[in-house]
């Protein structure tokens, strides 16, 4: 199953002319689903994948700047006549939130299923689950863990063919689970199968400060997407406001042992190379993506998560 996270906005609250507010696409196989709404993401979509057809938008919180391309972004899609329903997923207060945005947008030609989630509750999908967490906020607001099922042990032909399977379809039914005859009688699975492999996990903060919540949730992730807003010299500003300094997400990333780090919501007042520098040093490889940037994530045995710079739009539709 192919993975990769599309960075779409990647500014602090208020947008600027090289980072538009809060918007990351998940590509997970077939599905298209998008955490956070930011002003202008409909645009940024144009601007790089095209404009994607999502399964579904989960919202961490309900601060403008996460959600204020929801209107636009709905009322287009009804303007291209889609049919099929859209899913739209947050913590309480959700169905409040579209009684209001419902008068900008108005009537829609396709159903939107409103769904409000609670503190360790997941969405079940084909293969994996997005599962959420509290982080530390102003306001309610969560954290998405994208984790994907576990994968079936590499089966060893070897092995098998030593127990007198014949290869072709028996072959292929032991690696779906279904004992098959052998020389000597059944052959099971776990005779030719190694240890099932830990699926992928991707964990989308929100704007949050350092908490304990999103380290658990991070553990061993792939990928994590953090709030830093602050550097150093405004720790306590971070903590009043709920957010985190770039070392501070540095510093979680490190304690849950996440293979890359991506800096999100750094505030336009500073140079974000500086700020990146202080995350350096507590976690070397940390990132701050610009709009556009995207990461690769293959398969543990087939090489490393990598940061692809522009590379929304270098695989953008011609």
């Amino acid at each position: 199953m192919d993975l990769s996270v599309v960075f779409l906005g990647t500014g602090g609250s208020v947008p600027s002319a090289r980072r538009a507010t809060a918007c990351v696409l998940v590509r997970m196989g077939g599905d298209r689903i998008l955490f956070d709404c930011g002003e202008g993401s409909q645009r940024q979509m144009q601007r790089s994948t095209g404009l994607v057809q999502l399964n579904e938008i989960y919202l961490t919180h309900y601060h403008a700047d996460h959600y204020l391309g929801l209107p636009g972004l709905l009322k287009t899609y009804d303007l291209q006549a889609r049919e099929r329903p859209l899913r739209i997923v947050g913590p309480r207060g959700l169905h409040g939130l579209f009684s209001v945005l419902g008068r900008i947008f108005g009537k829609l030609s396709y159903d939107v299923e409103l769904v409000e989630l609670a503190e360790g509750d997941a969405v079940r999908h084909d293969g994996f689950e997005v599962r959420c967490f509290e982080v530390e906020h102003r306001i309610r607001a969560l954290g998405y863990a994208v984790v994907e099922d576990e994968r079936p042990g590499r089966f060893d032909p070897e092995a098998a063919t030593r127990l007198g399977v014949r290869p072709g379809p028996d072959f292929s039914r032991l690696q779906e689970g279904e004992p098959v005859k052998g020389s000597d009688g059944l052959v099971s699975p776990d005779q030719v199968m190694g240890a099932p492999r830990r699926g992928r996990k991707i964990v989308i903060s929100g704007d949050t400060g350092p908490c304990e919540m999103t380290r658990v949730a991070a553990h061993e992730a792939e990928l994590l997407v953090h709030d830093a807003s602050f550097a150093d010299e405004e720790v306590e500003r971070a903590a009043e406001t709920g957010h985190s300094t770039a070392r501070q997400a540095a510093e979680l990333a490190a304690e849950a042992d996440v293979k890359l780090l991506s800096l999100v919501h750094i505030s336009s007042r500073y140079d974000v190379r500086d700020v990146l520098a202080e995350a350096r040093e507590a976690f070397p490889s940390a990132q701050a993506p610009r709009d556009f940037d995207l990461v690769e994530i293959p398969f543990p045995e087939r090489g490393e998560p990598a940061l692809i710079e522009n590379g929304a739009r270098a695989q953008a539709p011609a």
